[in-house]
C-alpha cells in the first residue's frame, strides 16, 4: 500500500477490468480507499480484485453491461449507501467505440451503443449517484473525455462524448454550492484497447500507459483540489 490517505472512503469506477477504469481502480485502492468495481466481463473484474487484494486494498465486484442492463444502474447509488453507508468518489472511465466511420454511415446499433456507455452512462451514475455525493464530506465525480474526438470520421464518438460533457459541466453548475467536485479528466493518447482499435498500426510503447493516467488520478482525488467544471488534462 502507498498511503492510506483514502482510508473509509468508498470509490465507484466503472471501466474497471482493464486500461484506465483498472489502473485507476488499483490506485484509489492503495491509497486506501475502498473501490466498487464495475465492468461487464466477470473473469476480467476478478481479476482486478485479485490484484488490488494482493497490495492489500479491499474491493466489491458489480458486474454490469452499460448496454444491455442500463436501468440497473440506478440501484448503484442507493446499494452502496445500503451497503457502506456511503460513496465518497465516482470515476466513470468506460468507454466505447463502435467504429470510426463518415457521419452518413452510422448505423442505429452502432449509434444506440456508443451513446448508451459514453453518454447515458453519464446520466445515470450522475442520477444515481448524486445524493450520496453531496452528502460526502467532500465528493468527487470524475468523467473521463477526449479532446482528440472533434475529427473526421469521429462522428459517433465525439457526439456521444461531447453529449456527456455538456451534461457534466451542467451538474458541476448546479452542485458549485456544496462540498461535491466535478470535473472532466481528458488524459490524452494512452495505451488502451480502445486506443489500439482506432490506431492499430500504433507502437503502444510510444504513448502513455494505464499505470501513469491512474496513478494522476488517484492523485487528483486524493489532494482534492479539483476545479468545480472543468476538463482537466493530466
Amino acid at each position: 500500500m502507498n498511503d492510506t490517505v483514502l482510508k473509509g472512503q468508498v470509490a465507484l469506477v466503472t471501466g474497471a477490468s482493464r486500461g484506465i477504469g483498472r489502473a485507476t481502480a488499483m490506485a484509489l485502492a492503495a491509497r486506501g480507499a475502498h473501490v466498487v468495481l464495475t465492468a461487464r466481463t466477470q473473469g476480467a473484474l476478478e481479476e482486478a480484485d485479485d490484484a488490488i487484494r494482493a497490495i492489500g486494498g479491499t474491493a466489491t465486484l458489480l458486474p454490469l453491461d452499460l448496454i444491455r442492463e442500463a436501468d440497473q444502474m440506478d440501484a448503484i447509488g442507493p446499494s452502496l449507501v445500503e451497503r457502506f453507508g456511503r460513496l465518497d468518489i465516482l470515476v466513470h472511465a468506460a468507454g466505447h467505440l463502435a467504429r470510426l466511420t463518415p457521419a452518413a454511415h452510422i448505423v442505429p446499433k452502432d449509434w444506440s451503443d456508443s451513446l448508451a456507455v459514453n453518454a447515458t452512462a453519464a446520466w445515470r451514475l450522475i442520477r444515481t449517484c448524486d445524493p450520496p455525493l453531496r452528502a460526502a464530506p467532500a465528493g468527487r465525480a470524475l468523467f473521463l473525455t477526449d479532446g482528440q474526438a472533434d475529427q473526421a470520421y469521429w462522428g459517433l464518438y465525439g457526439a456521444a462524448k461531447a453529449a456527456a460533457a455538456h451534461l457534466v459541466g451542467c451538474w458541476a453548475a448546479e452542485v458549485a454550492r456544496t462540498p461535491l467536485r466535478v470535473a472532466l479528466l481528458d488524459p490524452g493518447p494512452v495505451n488502451t484497447k480502445l486506443r489500439s482499435f482506432a490506431f492499430p498500426g500504433e507502437n503502444p510503447a510510444s504513448i502513455r500507459q494505464p499505470e501513469s493516467v491512474g496513478e494522476a488520478i488517484a492523485a487528483l482525488v486524493a489532494d482534492g483540489d479539483i476545479a468545480q467544471g472543468a476538463t482537466i488534462r493530466i
